[in-house]
């Protein structure tokens, strides 16, 4: 996922498809179709099929892309593993469930390889120094269960200094993505991404290189209920525990 050897303005048109794709879900109201190809879904929880997008699973699911990923925690571009499960808000119709069970039982049954997810194995702890990315108290950890907070939430006051953990290039600056408010992600190599979410003002523009403990935005509650930050640390796409790796100084 994590966008390797690929040139940001590239990334910056992928980026814009993405958003053009969020905002068409956002209003649409069409229900799930169902097909021979779809994954397991239960009216509440979605399993991922090789092959399915977020755009997919919310034409399937009748929960939008932004709803998607903000009950789940996801980033863009929105790299989904097969096996994944994804909390919706279970209002695709029943009806096109049924269909799909229909439809499996009228087809002939055939022996099949079961798929492989992709497993990722955190990072041992010191491998890499991230600095905290502000001051105050964690008033949210990070969880480990499924449909959990994938990053930690810092209390602190409107206007408080955000800065960057570790050096790398903005990858996205902007408020597009439903729940996340004003946000920044920096991408720092192939393999981490951090985000930087419910900001009050952005202080960088994509594509735009940041040196560790740069200053990059201000905090604030756009897209949350009081003033906080967000702080996500992924690596190789998934989220991992911040606070087991983030530290004062390098």
């Amino acid at each position: 996922m994590l966008y390797k050897d690929i040139p940001y303005n590239r990334w910056k048109i992928i980026l814009c498809l993405l958003m053009t794709l969020l905002l068409t879900a956002c209003s649409s109201k069409n229900t799930a179709k169902s097909t021979r190809n779809e994954g397991s879904f239960n009216g509440s929880v979605y399993t991922v099929k090789r092959g399915d997008t977020l755009y997919k699973v919310s034409r399937m699911t009748g929960t939008s892309v932004g709803e998607l990923a903000r009950m789940n925690s996801l980033p863009p571009p929105y790299k989904l593993l097969v096996g994944q499960r994804l909390r919706t808000k279970g209002t695709a119709s029943r009806t096109a469930s049924k269909n799909t069970a229909t439809a499996r039982k009228s087809t002939p049954s055939r022996q099949t390889a079961p798929a492989q997810v992709a497993k990722v194995t955190a990072p041992p702890v010191g491998s890499r120094c991230w600095l905290w990315p502000a001051k105050g108290k964690v008033i949210e950890g990070y969880s480990y269960q499924d449909g959990g907070n994938k990053g930690i939430d810092i209390a602190g006051s409107r206007g408080q200094a955000i800065y960057a953990s570790g050096p790398g290039t903005v990858v996205y600056a902007g408020n597009q993505l439903r729940g996340y408010g004003n946000l920044v992600m920096i991408k720092h190599n192939e393999d981490y991404i951090t985000a930087y979410a419910h900001n009050d003002t952005i202080l960088v523009s994509n594509g735009q290189k940041i040196k560790a403990g740069q200053k990059i935005a201000t905090m604030g509650n756009s897209g949350t209920s009081s003033v906080r930050l967000h702080f996500q640390l992924r690596y190789r796409a998934t989220a991992i525990d911040p606070q087991r790796y983030l530290k004062d100084s390098c």
